[in-house]
């Protein structure tokens, strides 16, 4: 389940995001998964049909028609197709029909509307529910002539013809002439396809980076219709009414703060209100770096220092000389706010302008090999210390080593139980694009969690427990089931609560005890195989100055790029010390061997203490050296690199982890 492209693009402590190459982005707390999406996908499809029948109850004797919307990711997962081009269902279709028989059997019986209790009653479960999909119209389907419009009913022309030009019919009450209530679309928005009478839209997939929020809630987002074709405005109803009855649920699968959080965030994003006139009204009210609330006295003085210095026309609008002062930091605003310029220049950022912005990219670079550097004395040295593989050795006892495992999985292994908490809000008034922006304009009105055992057999699904441990630990499967079967059984049962999570769990604790084990035992031994210096051409490397590049002076590239402040500060360093000759941050390719992964240490340096004395050292920058906030399997490596070094080490050779650049001095002073 985890084979589609999941590696990660970026990753974002500001909200606690990753975001993978496939364009999914998930935030703390949210899972991907088979185990839990069927789940997930049938509440959804619930909770989609109790709203719908609650709002079409209340619009029932109001002649209006309420439909709903699913958007999906994949057509298979609606409709299926045999061999000779008949569709079936597929598992939404299937579920769908199941739970919606089930729900309306427990509507009609609290309903006091025997006329809405036999239009439901009328509609077979069958034919309520439609999709159009571009593959139903290569062939799939063949339109029915019928030669009486009037009588004509969904029955009787395609999906694709209800459902994309038809809403006169689609929009019917009728339940003979109109049954489909439900709408399953993989591709309406790029169809152009809406209808004013969508009240809910339920996304049953991952919502991708091509597919925003606010364009799949925009399908609902029109005014609804009624019988005679209606709009049903302020002015026909008046605003309470217009309220209540022109209102959209979205249910979404995931968590209600990040979804709300982005949709706002989305929705602020296409909320313009900026002006493209600087006007002497529009700075009062804005504040100042040094804290400073700009009045109307102020914001007078600003206009006009910009009239005076042609950085705003006769109408109003920034001028090119504006933004030259601007890339060349020669920007003069009024004397009081001197210390402030970008300030303003942040506010001013508020005004719409056709001038060209600066291109994001222009500052991207590719760090290119440096062949001088590469051919010195001094670096052909380092290598020659450091290019030498080995192969290690480890001897232990398995009886203890899986005695220690089992030990620990008895004492550390907690899983939870799958549990889904279902949480609603409302969005009315939205009075600012601050509170869009700030995420506060949704405000929560209903939280519930849903006890796994109404959702969820515990026989329901397939998981290989022993071929997803092999795969996580490195361990042979003969081992991995000495240990299931050996360890507490109230231990081992939690798997049946949350395959995924005992996996993951039991997997971190294995290879933790695995990692402490081998490298108490651990021995290495020198081949006779080298790694060639093609490595260092072989590497391709691209950044941005504004970002993770850094223009280098003494490096093996001309460019540094690093994945840290602490290795840039590192560089930096590195870069004005004269007793440094070279020194290169190592290629993923060079990497040292371990139990427990390979290990790829961060730099190779040469520090020349003078009197043609070279000192050759390998590092791994850190930022701590508190050892808690090593990962225990991270710490292992390092004691194998070190193992590594020592096997293949001359005289003036050093591996060691340092947080800084003083460090590493003190740890070459230290080794005099």
């Amino acid at each position: 389940e985890y084979k589609n492209n999941f590696i990660v693009k970026f990753i974002d402590g500001r909200d606690n995001s990753l975001e993978f190459l496939n364009g999914i982005k998930i935030f703390v707390g949210e899972i991907l998964g088979k185990v839990d999406e069927e789940q997930i996908r049938k509440i959804q499809i619930r909770e989609t049909i109790k709203a719908h029948l609650e709002k079409e109850s209340q619009l029932f004797s109001e002649g209006i028609k309420v439909l709903s919307l699913f958007f999906i990711d994949e057509v298979a997962h609606y409709k299926i197709y045999d061999a000779a081009g008949t569709p079936g269902n597929g598992d939404f279709a299937n579920w769908f029909e199941e739970i919606y028989l089930e729900e309306v059997a427990k509507f009609t019986g609290i309903l006091f509307n025997d006329e809405y209790e036999n239009y439901l009653l009328q509609i077979p479960v069958e034919k309520t529910h439609a999709g159009y999909f571009s593959i139903d119209n290569k062939g799939k389907f063949t339109n029915s002539k019928v030669s009486n419009r009037s009588e004509k009913t969904s029955d009787d022309i395609d999906a694709y013809n209800l459902i994309m030009k038809n809403k006169e019919l689609l929009l019917d009450l009728d339940p003979k002439k109109s049954p489909v209530r439900f709408i399953f679309s993989h591709s309406a928005l790029r169809e152009g396809w809406d209808n004013p009478n969508v009240f809910q839209i339920c996304t049953l997939k991952q919502s991708g980076s091509d597919i925003r929020k606010r364009q799949e809630v925009g399908r609902g987002l029109r005014l609804c219709v009624n019988q005679q074709g209606d709009r049903m405005d302020e002015n026909i109803l008046g605003a309470k009414e217009f309220h209540r009855i022109n209102s959209l649920t979205v249910i979404a699968g995931e968590s209600y703060e990040e979804f709300t959080k982005k949709l706002q965030r989305e929705i602020a994003e296409s909320v313009s209100y900026r002006p493209r006139e600087v006007t002497q009204e529009f700075f009062i009210g804005k504040i100042l770096a040094n804290g400073r609330k700009i009045d109307e006295k102020l914001s007078k003085k600003i206009y006009n220092s910009m009239i005076r210095n042609d950085y705003i026309d006769d109408d109003g609008h920034l001028t090119e000389k504006y933004f030259e002062d601007k890339k060349n930091s020669a920007l003069n605003f009024a004397e009081e706010i001197a210390d402030c310029t970008e300030s303003v220049v942040e506010i001013l950022e508020g005004i719409y302008t056709d001038y060209p912005t600066k291109n994001p990219k222009e500052n991207n670079v590719e760090s290119k090999l440096d062949e001088e550097k590469l051919a010195l004395p001094e670096f052909q040295a380092l290598w020659a210390k450091i290019n030498a593989k080995t192969i290690y050795q480890v001897n232990f006892d398995s009886d203890e080593f899986i005695e220690k495992i089992i030990c620990e999985l008895n004492q550390k292994l907690r899983v939870t139980k799958i549990y889904f908490q279902l949480e609603s809000g409302y969005l009315g008034e939205i009075k600012s694009k601050d509170d869009l922006q700030a995420g506060t304009a949704f405000k929560k009105s209903f939280s519930n969690v849903v006890n796994e055992k109404d959702i969820i057999a515990v026989n329901s699904f397939e998981f290989d427990i022993v071929s997803k441990l092999v795969a996580e630990t490195g361990l042979t499967r003969q081992t991995i089931i000495k240990i299931l079967c050996q360890m507490n059984k109230e231990i081992f049962s939690q798997f049946k609560y949350n395959p995924e999570e005992f996996v993951l769990n039991a997997s971190q604790i294995i290879n933790s005890q695995k990692a402490v084990t081998v490298v108490e035992h651990i021995k290495y031994n020198k081949t006779n195989e080298t790694y060639n210096v093609n490595i260092f051409s072989d590497a391709h490397l691209s950044g941005n100055l504004n970002t993770n590049a850094l223009a280098t002076k003494k490096n093996l590239y001309n460019y540094l790029i690093y994945d840290s402040e602490v290795e840039k500060n590192f560089a930096e360093e590195l870069e004005t010390d004269k007793n440094i000759t070279v020194y290169v941050k190592l290629p993923d390719k060079f990497y040292i061997s371990t139990p427990i992964g390979k290990y790829n240490p961060d730099w190779a340096i040469v520090f020349n203490e003078g009197a043609e004395k070279n000192i050759y050292f390998v590092a791994e920058t850190k930022g701590s050296m508190v050892s808690i906030q090593l990962r225990l399997i991270e710490d292992k490596k390092i004691e194998c690199a070190r193992e590594h070094f020592k096997t293949i080490s001359t005289e003036n050779l050093h591996y060691d982890v340092i947080k800084s650049y003083k460090d590493l001095l003190d740890k070459i002073f230290s080794v005099q």
